[in-house]
């Protein structure tokens, strides 16, 4: 009994929820689309920039080494005539 009444509780919570949630119009869905369109442009802007930044990172990087080599280069010629 307390199975059943249970089992009669929960459909009717379902049916109440399907009755109560309506379909989406066409204008839902086409202002569903936009908003992921612009979402998904924004992303793809995002990335590019994270990408330009990526480079701009690496070319530091890749300068400091150079520095870095010629710091210790010099190093070692004064350490010769010392």
């Amino acid at each position: 009994m307390h199975n059943a009444l249970r089992k009669l509780v929960l459909i009717s919570v379902a049916v109440a929820s399907i009755g109560m949630s309506g379909c989406a119009t066409v204008d839902d869905v086409k202002h569903a689309q936009a908003t992921a369109d612009q979402a998904l442009s924004t992303a793809q802007q995002a990335l590019q920039a994270a990408q330009a930044a990526q480079a701009s990172a690496d070319k530091a990087n890749a300068d400091i080494t150079i520095l870095n080599q010629k710091v210790d280069a010099l190093g070692q010629k004064k350490g010769q005539r010392g």
